[in-house]
């Protein structure tokens, strides 16, 4: 396929630049081509966002015959320069709260009961955490009580002092070795090292959701800089990532026409990003250009925004209706039933229901009750054990049985290909992409923000609902072909046309009856697939959806 003129024009630029590129807009294609038309003896280094980008985009830089390219994460290429396998160990899988509790040998405060101390310590994981993917040079240069929700800042905030001490004896102990260190804490030395590196071309990817750290050092170098991502796709601010490409004055560039999907699903696109005017001076010029025609109905892929709707659309989907023999997680079953500090549901269940001696989870051993673990969540923003927790209340007792036969039908990685559905948060599946998809109706939509916007009026989250609108943007933007969403999700006042499925027979009509927009309405001049002629319908006119 012709390079488009976008696409030329950035091949074409040979200073610092920045690219946004839509959903499917051929980035990594163009970052091929850029590296093609420099001299071969160009060195030239590619940041990607994690281990399976850097794994496919090894293999297309080599196909393409440019072994003057060499492929990076931010960690592999820290790793490499500051790791000293004779000083330091690896805790390749950071620290659960109750280890750090022992490790840092921490002192229970008079007066506070056995969880205070792994409150305290899921803090300064966090605040470490917080400083590690930061570029500030001191931990007392960050306002961390500044990214906590009410009820956690207000713990935080009592024992601050607490918190940085410990935090600082805590990278202390990783610097001099007496500590094995995580995966963040050799990031952050490679950063105070102010390194210097050997390439004439850096090409940072996914720069809408960069690590500071590695921004800081990537902005430091002598090279030429090239930033490519897309403003609308950053979803992980959470985890303390920025949006370089609003942060940098390099010349703007663009790349607007999606080779994935068609002109129908890109006017989706753009309507959902329009919620953004709903509560900010969201610029609605944004065009992304769909040509997209493909032909393949292989890959159907469920999409949620949280882990307990995609369990609710898996049950649904696999052990209710039985629509699948073989199905797949992004990020593997495992990473949907077990929290960050190694709690699985099973641990959680057990507790709920008194049975202490079922819980192989130390922490969850720590816990008094079911309680305490719910005080604990509140108090640290544990949002991944909170999961867990919400899971644990809805199913009781059926929970394990459901998550046994969905694990039973789960195929291992290397059949992914070979499954019926794909289930997967949007977090999970960034960067993919299927033929047929399907959203659960937990993303945000215009009823959720005005709702929103009456309830906290001046202290309504603009960054919050920004990446939860992005969320939604991310989600639709995986499809190829198709696309069905829940009635709720609907953009108000569209002129997009959709097709019906009825689905009056299901014992869950909530659930199964959806617009769909797909690649055939493209060129339907039916008038019935018209929104306005839909709603004449008697069966809309009486609300069952």
């Amino acid at each position: 396929m012709p390079l488009t003129p976008e696409q030329q024009a950035v091949i074409n630029f040979d200073k610092n630049m920045k690219v946004n590129a839509v959903a499917g807009s051929g980035k990594t294609t163009t970052l091929i081509e850029l590296a093609k038309s420099r001299p071969a003896h160009t060195r030239i280094l590619y940041l990607a966002f994690n281990k399976s980008v850097r794994l496919e985009a090894e293999k297309r830089f080599a196909a393409a015959g440019l072994s003057n390219v060499r492929v990076e994460t931010a960690h592999s290429l820290a790793y490499k320069h500051t790791f000293n396998r004779q000083k330091h160990q690896l805790q390749a899988n950071g620290y659960q709260s109750f280890e750090l509790v022992d490790l840092l040998e921490m002192e229970t405060l008079p007066n506070k009961d056995k969880s205070f101390n792994y409150i305290l310590a899921k803090h300064i994981n966090q605040l470490a955490a917080y400083f590690c993917n930061s570029p500030a040079r001191k931990v007392l240069e960050l306002d961390y009580l500044s990214t906590l929700d009410t009820k956690a800042q207000k713990f935080a905030e009592g024992f601050y002092e607490q918190i940085i001490h410990y935090t600082r004896t805590f990278l202390a102990k990783m610097y001099r070795g007496e500590m094995p260190m995580t995966h963040d804490f050799y990031l952050k030395q490679f950063q105070l090292q102010a390194p210097r590196l050997p390439y004439d071309y850096i090409l940072f990817d996914e720069g809408q959701d960069a690590s500071p750290v590695m921004l800081d050092v990537f902005l430091k170098q002598t090279a030429k800089k090239v930033i490519v991502g897309d403003t609308h796709q950053q979803i992980y601010s959470w985890r303390y990532a920025v949006n370089s490409l609003a942060q940098v004055d390099f010349p703007a560039f663009h790349l607007s026409t999606s080779f994935r999907f068609n002109p129908q699903i890109a006017t989706l696109a753009m309507r959902f990003l329009d919620l953004k005017r709903l509560f900010s001076d969201y610029d609605a010029s944004i065009y992304i250009k769909g040509v997209g025609r493909p032909q393949s109905e292989k890959s159907h892929a469920v999409l949620s925004r949280t882990n307990l709707s995609l369990l609710d659309a898996a049950i649904d989907q696999v052990i209710i209706k039985r629509a699948a023999k073989q199905i797949y997680f992004e990020g593997n079953f495992s990473s949907y039933t077990y929290a960050d500090e190694g709690a699985s549901v099973y641990d959680v269940l057990n507790l709920y229901q008194g049975r202490k001696k079922g819980i192989r989870n130390k922490l969850l051993q720590k816990m008094g009750n079911f309680e305490e673990l719910e005080e604990y969540v509140e108090k640290t923003e544990d949002t991944e054990m909170g999961m867990l927790i919400e899971m644990v209340k809805k199913y009781k007792n059926k929970l394990p049985d459901y998550v046994n036969r969905l694990k039973g039908i789960h195929l291992p990685t290397e059949k992914r290909e070979e499954a019926d559905m794909i289930f997967s948060t949007t977090h999970r599946c960034k960067g993919m992409e299927y033929d047929l998809v399907t959203l659960t109706d937990d993303f945000i939509n215009q009823d959720k923000i005005e709702k929103l916007k009456e309830e906290q009026k001046d202290k309504l989250d603009i960054k919050k609902l920004n990446e939860e609108v992005n969320l939604l943007y991310v989600a639709v933007t995986r499809t190829r072909k198709q696309l069905t969403l829940p009635f709720a999700l609907r953009p108000k006042d569209t002129t997009i046309r959709w097709s019906y499925k009825n689905s009056a027979s299901s014992k869950s009509p909530s659930i199964n009856e959806r617009f769909r927009l797909d690649d055939d309405l493209a060129d339907d001049d039916d008038d019935d697939s018209i929104i306005d002629d839909i709603k004449k319908q008697s069966w809309f006119k009486r609300k069952k959806w």
